[in-house]
């Protein structure tokens, strides 16, 4: 269950239609409802999500997308039982420990977006190992936001601009949408151009939400255990079919 087909390998392939966007987001969504669908506990939907993300992974990399963000742990999870928030804790954990070998050998850089107040100290000890690890690969960008919340990143943005007011080193009457973008966790990872939720739900929940300010929009009524690369395909497909005017508009009479 834990072997998944690396880029290019099995009988899979992208369709040659394919056009892939440049940065994916992906909220994980339905892990516990799957789990608890078929009587298991809801820790049993995070476990086999695992594949699914290998597996997405894979196929973004074999679409061509250069920049795949996933939605790991959000700052609201921590209302979460303390049972859940310590598996979720630990997983993550052990997830990048075991799978960063692999993302190394795929040609993926691990990346990291979130708050490092309350999440767990071994957690970000595997984070910066994976970081430092991937440093220098080029084919994918992965950003695993852990302990993220887009207001979060928001208010943090807004307290480092207000740091350099008070320094003197910005006037508040410069401070423009550039100012915002370049004070984010990841200021050189571009805009969202798609994003996807599994699992039925149609909502943001706090994800990226000034990188989706004019991000395509999907949801997949499959919950995240049983989304793979095909589905992710179909979604870049449908994405490419998009006609897309960021606020502009043309006159068809």
């Amino acid at each position: 269950m834990n072997e998944v087909a690396g880029p290019a390998e099995g009988e899979r392939r992208v369709p040659s239609s394919l056009v892939a966007p440049t940065h994916v987001g992906i909220i994980m969504d339905g892990n516990g409802r799957w789990a608890n669908a078929r009587k298991l506990p809801r820790t049993e939907g995070h476990k086999r999500g695992e594949v699914a993300l290998m597996d997405t992974i894979a196929g973004a990399l074999e679409a061509g997308v250069r920049y795949l963000s996933v939605y790991a742990f959000s700052t609201e999870n921590w209302k979460r039982s303390p049972a859940e928030v310590r598996f979720l804790m630990g997983y993550s954990r052990d997830i990048l420990r075991k799978r960063r070998d692999r993302l190394h050998e795929w040609g993926v850089r691990v990346r990291w977006a979130g708050r490092k107040p309350k999440l767990w100290k071994s957690v970000i000890t595997e984070l910066q190992a994976a970081e430092e690890l991937t440093k220098n690969n080029t084919k994918m960008d992965l950003v695993m936001c852990l302990n993220y919340g887009g207001r979060a990143e928001l208010a943090d943005a807004m307290n480092k601009i207000a740091s350099r007011v008070a320094q003197g080193k910005l006037k508040p009457g410069s401070i423009s949408e550039a100012t915002v973008g370049k004070n984010l966790y990841l200021p050189d990872v571009p805009d969202v151009d798609l994003l996807i939720r599994s699992g039925g739900e149609r909502r943001l929940s706090n994800f990226l939400l000034w990188q989706c300010a004019y991000a395509e929009l999907a949801f997949s009524p499959k919950p995240w255990p049983e989304f793979r690369r095909e589905d992710l395909w179909d979604e870049c497909l449908a994405f490419a079919g998009r006609e897309r005017r960021f606020g502009g508009a043309v006159d068809r009479v």
